[in-house]
């Protein structure tokens, strides 16, 4: 298949590259989908074998996104389950983002009441969710993913599994495109990245297209 588009997010650190080692489908990426890593530092991801196409990591101090590439834009990555049979999930035309930090209350208040710096993405900062929507504005600009998804994005942990009836069913999945988040993947059962502020992430991705 023909790849449109840059395939590299300018900015975006290639030092943890995995594409050499685990290859990938080539695709016409049409989604995204955002993670939360449930960390908060960039993860090792199994030496590639469960990574993302990109790592968001919060910088607190500098009050920015650090941005680590491991995949070509349209080359599968590897963050979504994807049980035999069934619909394709890691290969449908999907961009994968993971999000250091976390969309789970409880964690949130360990790490808080223990002192250690995180975003806790329900509640991002402005900085944070400005830098994702500047990556879903390049994305839709240079790839035409739509600036749209899912009307339910429920809190963790009610998201986990499809307790709020959000996770899409797989003729859904097929013809979906846009942002979703793993909480919606069919096939998944995780339920990050929990009840990010989607309307307003939308918003300021919209407010970033040139033009």
């Amino acid at each position: 298949m023909t790849r449109t588009g840059p395939q590299h997010y300018p900015g975006a650190r290639r030092d943890h590259w995995y594409q050499d080692d685990f290859g990938g489908d080539r695709m016409e990426v049409n989604v995204v989908v955002l993670h939360t890593t449930e960390g908060r530092s960039l993860p090792g991801y199994q030496g590639g074998a469960s990574a993302p196409n990109l790592t968001a990591v919060p910088d607190l101090a500098a009050r920015k996104l650090t941005w680590y590439q491991h995949f070509d834009i349209d080359i599968s990555s590897r963050a979504l389950r994807n049980r035999p049979g069934g619909v394709q999930t890691n290969t449908l035309n999907v961009c994968q983002v993971e999000l250091v930090g976390t969309c789970d209350p409880e964690l949130h208040a360990k790490w808080q009441a223990s002192g250690k710096a995180h975003v806790y993405w329900p509640k991002a900062p402005g900085w944070a969710l400005l830098g994702v929507a500047r990556f879903l504005a390049w994305a839709h600009e240079q790839h035409d993913v739509p600036l749209r998804g899912p009307a339910l994005w429920p809190a963790y942990p009610r998201s986990y599994g499809n307790g709020a009836g959000q996770r899409m069913s797989g003729a859904r999945w097929n013809d979906f495109k846009g942002v979703c988040g793993h909480m919606h993947v069919p096939e998944n059962d995780h339920g990050d990245p929990g009840a990010i502020d989607f309307d307003e992430l939308i918003r300021l991705a919209k407010a970033a297209v040139p033009g």
